[in-house]
This record gives structure tokens, C-alpha cells and sequence, in this order.
């Protein structure tokens, strides 16, 4: 008798197990049918949203490129930085980042200083033409995210940056 008590719990439970595991699948979308919430479709990407001035989709925000070994701002920068400025002006409410760069010589210390130098650089230029401080940050990657992977000068100078990047609209 006990047997038989038994065989009818475990079928019991059997079954009980059998109907949750089929109710808990049941609302789910086989994995192709998923939705992708990392990866916004066309009518939902807005591609100034992240946009960065290094792929030339910030707003019409330029990069800022620097001579070697230095966060001083030429002339060339200068001008960038009044177009950057005036373009923030223009739309009120954008914040952004901007990274500063270093080309691929030198060390991780000494790249990631300049980087912040040559970041805070631009920005100290930007408050200076009008834009409110609280809506830049800065961040430097040193060497870590060269444009250019190659060994020449040329490479070098793409390298050596301040690029922007949007933040928020």
C-alpha cells in the first residue's frame, strides 16, 4: 500500500513539474523572434545620439588635432573650436565628452596626462568662448584608441586628438 502511495506522489509531482515547465515557457519568443534591446532598429536610431566628431556624426562637430608632445592649441585648432563653439551655442541643451588622444609613442602614464591636458584643453577653450562648463566632460584615452594604426608621421597625426562626443540632446 505504501508503494502505490508513493508511485501516485511521484506521478503527482511528475505531472505538477510537466505544467511549470511548459507555462514558463510558454510566453517566451523563440530566440530569432527576441527582440535586440542593445541594437536600436532604423526607426528607432537616432545616429547623433552617440554620434563622435572622429566619425563625423556629432552634430557637425570637429576633432581637434594637436602637434606632438603637446595639449597647446595652434591656430588650425583655434578655428575648430570656434565652429565647435558656435555649433553648441546653436543647440542649447547638447552636452558632450570630449577624449582626449595621444598617437602611439611614449607611455601609458605620460599618454593618458597628455590626453587629459590636451582634453581639458578644449574644454577650458570652449568655456572661454561662451559654452557653460556643466555641459562638457572630459576623459582621456591616452594611446588606447588610436584612429590610425600604422607607424608614420601621418598616423601619428591623426592620433593626436580631442575628439567629441554627444552625450545628450
Amino acid at each position: 500500500m505504501k508503494s502505490n502511495q508513493m508511485i501516485r506522489r511521484f506521478a503527482m509531482l511528475a505531472m505538477l513539474a510537466s505544467l511549470l515547465s511548459v507555462a514558463a515557457c510558454a510566453g517566451k519568443k523563440p530566440a530569432e523572434e527576441q527582440p535586440d534591446s542593445a541594437v536600436p532598429n532604423a526607426v528607432d536610431a537616432d545616429e547623433n545620439a552617440t554620434g563622435d566628431s572622429d566619425s563625423g556624426k556629432a552634430l557637425g562637430l570637429q576633432t581637434v588635432h594637436f602637434p606632438y608632445d603637446s595639449f597647446a592649441l595652434d591656430a588650425e585648432g583655434k578655428t575648430v573650436l570656434a565652429a565647435n563653439a558656435q555649433i553648441l551655442k546653436d543647440k542649447s541643451s547638447v552636452k558632450i565628452q570630449i577624449e582626449g588622444h595621444c598617437d602611439q609613442r611614449g607611455g601609458i602614464q605620460y599618454n593618458i596626462a597628455l590626453g587629459e591636458k590636451r582634453a581639458n584643453a578644449v574644454k577650458n577653450h570652449l568655456v572661454e568662448q561662451g559654452i557653460p562648463a556643466d555641459r562638457i566632460t572630459t576623459i582621456s584615452f591616452g594611446k588606447e584608441r588610436p584612429l590610425d594604426a600604422g607607424a608614420t608621421e601621418e598616423a601619428y597625426g591623426k592620433n593626436r586628438r580631442a575628439n567629441f562626443v554627444i552625450t545628450s540632446k
